[in-house]
Formats: C-alpha cells, sequence, structure tokens
C-alpha cells in the first residue's frame, strides 16, 4: 500500500467511525496505519534535516547532519 493509499483509507476509516462506528479490527487498522503515517513523516524530514549544510561566514562547511543527526543512536 503507497501512501497515498494509506492517507485515503486513514481518511475512509476517520468518515466511518464519526458515521456509524468501527469494530475492534478496524480500530486496529487505523491505529496501525496512523503509525505508519507517522512515522514515514518522521523519517522523511529526519531525512531532509540531515541533508542540510550551512556556510559559515569563514566559508566553511558544517552538515548538520553529521554534526547533530547521528545523537542518541540514531543512524
Amino acid at each position: 500500500m503507497n501512501m497515498n493509499e494509506r492517507i485515503a483509507r486513514i481518511n475512509e476509516l476517520y468518515h466511518k467511525s464519526q458515521a456509524e462506528g468501527l469494530t475492534e479490527a478496524e480500530k486496529e487498522e487505523q491505529a496501525r496505519l496512523r503509525k505508519e503515517y507517522i512515522a514515514s513523516v518522521r523519517n522523511n524530514l529526519r531525512s531532509q534535516l540531515d541533508n542540510i549544510t550551512i556556510e559559515n561566514p569563514d566559508g566553511s562547511m558544517v552538515n548538520l547532519g553529521e554534526k547533530y543527526g547521528k545523537k542518541n543512536g540514531r543512524k
């Protein structure tokens, strides 16, 4: 299931929950899909932030992903 399909299914389950309620299996599916979506967004953001390079006034370059991205066991 690609991301667009996941988002569509999350929305479908949300609307169903508002209209008529969800079964236990649907609630579990909704929770699982939401967790997968959030994990994907976090990973994409982390990847973008890890690829930021800043140029200092002296001309040196600092890759923030290398400087800060590997703390706390990440990557």
